[in-house]
């Protein structure tokens, strides 16, 4: 069985080393750290140096110069500190890492092939910025490429994902582990450079993880002081170190970081060891061995012919000889691989033994680990006949149904930024994420084993971090987040990485119209909505009533590999039990309201289907015009279905002109409308129903409208409208003036 990590000794014992501790925090030198095979460490650094400078060469281009200052960092972490298996990078009980200056890929993706990972051949290196399209060395670093946790390229998101590592170890290591049962027992390691640490989502989520002692997370800082424009001074001189002991990080100095492994090594034992999340910050030199050493220069573009040459006489390699690994570089990491095996077997036999002691909690672990939801979740949703049918806000639809799920399902993790009275995502009985020892002043407390999550005000690292729960072992955590839609615009960046990742995460976005009210268009998202839209991989979903919620969130809990937002009203909205469908959702869009012989189609979408519903009753007592109602809660979700189902739902072939009504940009709706009557501006800081009235959102007025363009085609036929969108509600558009 591994050994319980409590003390420096302990660790240090664990590793291919041995170790003096030092009491001050601080590691200037190797004089207190002997290392297996360290004759060795020259070669490897100055073979790995020349292997990066000729893998940018060969394309012309790439980043070499943060990757070969970092190279002493690498042989710390794949030779001595980390416990991964190369043989199986999926092994549920490795140490994770994360490269969140991603840009220096070719670091990680030279490492993985030196200790033997299968996918990393040295033919898929060389594909590195080439043209291939089966390469698995992008220019960041992704995903979907084995021994590979998340994908990095933004700056500062991998800091947020490592912070979402750390709360899924520490989280799950609360609920399964056992005393002489370490199940889950993990440490994660970001590696991030200068431009990381001024993103705002990375000092979100540091202060984040010092808030709840984070003591398994390691931030390894390659303090090499230069950016692409020049060096770090232009833009900051503060006091990294003193900034991160006040988010309340322990920091351990390295110096000559370069070339320093020993150092660096001591420093990754020591941090095994802390009792709250560690900052090591790494003195190296940008391009080492370059003539232009030190230099923003040599950060994202290749050194040239005739620096890659005196880069190896520099190193006293061969210039000839190109992509040149030795034997001796190889059999350096040769244990590896035999040593992750190892890792992995212990790991298998602890949880044999802990089945047998423990059996029922085993199982849920096992299935945990397996990414499985529970089989029967579907019975926490409520029957439609459960819900009310007078006017409900959607938001308080959503807390009906998330939060059953969330008090019955351990995998759901459920957060909000700092607006838990506003969107109804609280359970009976919830219990909070925090340090045990902490004590707030408002009396809220918890234990890492809590689900429900104050992230503060921090939407952009919410997002971000949720990512890295789910990223963790996909499956194994839920993360539900929570924050009015607007505020969502600041979380965009998050939200994007964790579709292009394909991480089931679940936003639920209340206040989602200019129905919000009062707090005014900087509150009033009438844009956003079209970005979601718009974005690959993600279910916007805008539900129109209870029953519309409940499809909602079944369409996003089935959606394994797709995050999803749910679009919700802060006022109250009509409820549609004779109409609505949770079924109806899951397609996209289905008719709410059929017509026989109907002379318009109206498309209505969430918080706005109230009007749709007015407008046709409008129609028809007014001016004798029928009209069928289509609910059109998500796009995506649409676009999966039959062409012979879409053809049914939206009538195409029928004549007849089809119109949306929805008081956001009608930026998209072309593809199913012929007009709409939309916002063509920000909104106002009005009561919610003056607000809408304000900008024409009544039966009364839209009917008139559709009327017109009705008699158009009547008049024209359809094929009037072809190509000629109409907005029908453009009168409070783009202002020239102020």
């Amino acid at each position: 069985m591994p050994p319980s990590l409590q003390s420096y000794e302990e660790v240090s014992s664990s590793l291919p080393m041995k170790v003096v501790p030092k009491k001050n925090g601080v590691v200037n030198g190797a004089s207190s750290l002997r290392l297996e095979e360290s004759e060795k460490h020259d070669l490897v650094l100055r073979v790995f140096r020349c292997f990066i400078a000729d893998l940018c060469e060969q394309f012309k281009g790439g980043h070499p110069g943060g990757a070969m200052g970092m190279a002493g960092i690498g042989i710390a972490l794949w030779k001595y500190a980390m416990k991964y298996s190369p043989s199986n990078p999926n092994y549920f009980n490795r140490d994770r890492f994360v490269l969140s200056n991603g840009h220096t890929c070719l670091f990680q993706y030279t490492f993985m092939h030196l200790v033997g990972y299968s996918n990393m051949t040295l033919d898929q290196l060389r594909s590195y910025h080439s043209k291939r399209t089966d390469s698995i060395c992008p220019g960041h670093p992704e995903i979907e490429i084995d021994g590979i946790e998340v994908t990095t390229g933004p700056l500062g998101q991998g800091v947020a994902n490592a912070v979402g590592l750390a709360m899924a170890e520490k989280h799950l290591a609360a609920t399964y582990n056992r005393p002489n049962y370490p199940v889950v027992d993990n440490m994660i390691f970001c590696m991030i450079g200068d431009a990381c640490l001024q993103e705002g989502v990375a000092l979100e989520a540091i202060s984040l993880a010092g808030h709840w002692r984070l003591d398994n997370l390691v931030i390894v800082y390659d303090n090499n002081q230069v950016t692409c424009d020049g060096s770090v001074d232009l833009a900051c001189n503060e006091d990294v170190n003193a900034k991160m002991r006040a988010c309340g990080w322990n920091v351990i100095d390295v110096f000559n970081g370069s070339n320093n492994i020993s150092g660096v090594t001591q420093a990754l034992v020591t941090a095994r060891a802390s009792d709250k999340p560690t900052f090591i910050n790494v003195r190296t030199v940008i391009g080492f061995g370059s003539k232009l050493a030190g230099d923003a220069k040599t950060h994202g573009a290749a050194f040239g012919p005739e620096d890659v040459a005196n880069i190896k006489r520099t190193f006293g390699m061969d210039v000839d000889k190109h992509f040149y690994i030795p034997d001796d570089v190889y059999d350096f990491f040769h244990e590896a691989r035999s040593r992750g095996q190892d890792y992995e077997w212990e790991w298998n036999a602890l949880v044999d033994a802990y089945s047998q002691e423990y059996p029922e909690l085993s199982a849920e672990f096992k299935s945990r680990v397996a990414g499985q939801m529970p089989q029967d979740w579907m019975k926490y949703i409520p029957a439609k006949d459960s819900f009310p049918t007078t006017p409900t806000a959607s938001r308080k639809s959503a807390g009906l149904v998330c939060n059953p799920l969330a008090q019955n399902l351990n995998n759901i993790m459920v957060g909000t930024a700092d607006l838990t009275p506003s969107v109804n995502m609280v359970w009976k009985n919830k219990k909070d994420f925090q340090h045990p020892d902490l004590k707030t002043a408002c009396g809220i407390n918890g234990d890492y084993s809590g689900r429900y999550i104050h992230w503060g005000i921090r939407e952009h690292a919410m997002a971000s971090i949720s990512n890295g729960l789910a990223a963790y072992n996909k499956g194994t955590i839920l993360p539900v987040t929570s924050t009015f839609f607007m505020f969502y615009i600041y979380a965009a960046a998050g939200v994007r990485m964790g579709a292009l990742q394909g991480l089931q995460c679940i936003h639920v976005a209340t206040h989602d119209s200019i129905g919000t009210g009062e707090d005014g268009p900087t509150h009033q998202p009438v844009e956003l909505a079209a970005l979601y839209r718009a974005m690959p991989n993600m279910l916007y979903i805008r539900p129109c009533d209870s029953e519309e919620t409940a499809g909602a969130f079944i369409a996003a809990l089935n959606a394994k590999n797709t995050p999803s937002i749910i679009s919700l009203s802060r006022q109250n909205l009509e409820q549609y039990p004779a109409h609505s469908s949770r079924e109806g959702v899951r397609k996209g869009a289905y008719v709410l309201m059929e017509q026989e012989d109907a002379d318009v189609t109206l498309i209505g979408v969430g918080a706005e289907m109230c009007f749709a519903v007015s407008t046709k009753e409008v129609l028809e007592k007014e001016y004798g015009i029928k009209a069928r109602v289509v609910s059109f809660p998500c796009q995506r979700l649409f676009e999966a279905q039959p062409r012979e189902y879409k053809r049914e739902v939206l009538q195409y072939g029928k004549g007849r002109p089809i119109v949306v009504i929805e008081a956001y940009a009608v930026n998209g709706w072309e593809r199913y409308a012929d007009a709409g009557f939309a916002m063509s501006s920000f909104g106002h800081s009005l009561p919610g129903a003056k607000c809408y009235d304000h900008f024409g959102f009544s039966g009364t007025k839209i009917a008139p409208k559709v009327k017109a363009l009705v008699d158009e085609v009547r008049k024209e036929g359809i094929e009037s409208l072809r190509g000629d969108f109409r907005d029908l509600n453009g009168a409070l558009g783009f202002k020239t003036e102020h």
